[in-house]
């Protein structure tokens, strides 16, 4: 992990989490604003940081042509500020895609799939010729894996997965209640061992009946920005 830069923020005796998202939210507009032109389409993800994102894309909107969503909530949102959202299949590029993380690494492999978007999520990012990660200083760890890993799976195949995932020596659990924008069912993978992300994603991609998991270490993040008391890090992988 190599930081490049600091913007300073205004020192506060306490800043709360959600001041922290809103930092790196502004700090990604200012980052991706001098990239854009009017045919420009970005990615925007989905989730608590995303959201702040989004609420301040819609001060820039008449800089680019429109916005590519990760779920169908932030299609809503853009199209409550009147930013146009493509289908992925319409458009021939995405200048950079901006997501928040459950968690990250010193080589900026990440965690998602907290809010159940990780499989758009994931597409979105593979397609986009940046991704940028919006975090605060919560999401930092040396090795992923504290934040239960997601797994959207096919309904008829989540008892399957499940004994699969046993297999690695992880505890997994169905979170009941969730579908996905896709139809699909999530596992959340407790005590799993992530210290070859790499490997991992691949191998639990690779079971029968599994969508994608919530690793992004194949396609991982290009840039980090990082929310903390001491102002945003801009950060890239060693």
């Amino acid at each position: 992990m190599r930081i490049i830069g600091r913007n300073t923020l205004m020192k506060m005796p306490l800043m709360t989490q959600d001041e922290l998202k809103l930092a790196v939210a502004k700090a990604a507009i200012e980052y991706i604003t001098p990239k854009l032109d009017k045919e420009s389409v970005i990615g925007v993800g989905t989730g608590s940081t995303a959201n702040l994102f989004i609420q301040e894309l819609g001060n820039i909107k008449h800089l680019f042509d429109g916005a590519v969503a990760s779920s169908d909530e932030t299609a809503r949102r853009l199209n409550d500020l009147g930013i146009s959202v493509y289908e992925l299949n319409d458009v021939n590029e995405i200048l950079v895609y901006v997501d928040g993380a459950d968690e990250f690494d010193p080589r900026l492999n990440l965690i998602k799939g907290g809010g159940a978007a990780l499989t758009r999520e994931k597409i979105v990012a593979a397609v986009a010729k940046e991704f940028v990660c919006i975090v605060d200083d919560t999401k930092q760890v040396d090795i992923l894996g504290e934040f239960p890993l997601p797994v959207e799976v096919i309904p008829m195949a989540r008892s399957h997965v499940a004994r699969e995932l046993c297999k690695l020596n992880a505890q997994p659990v169905y979170r009941q209640g969730v579908v996905t924008d896709n139809g699909n069912v999530i596992i959340d993978v407790h005590n799993l061992d992530i210290s070859d992300a790499k490997g991992i994603e691949a191998k639990i991609n690779n079971i029968v009946g599994v969508v994608t998991n919530g690793l992004f270490a194949q396609r991982n993040a290009d840039l980090l920005l990082m929310g903390s008391a001491d102002g945003v890090a801009k950060i890239t992988a060693k």
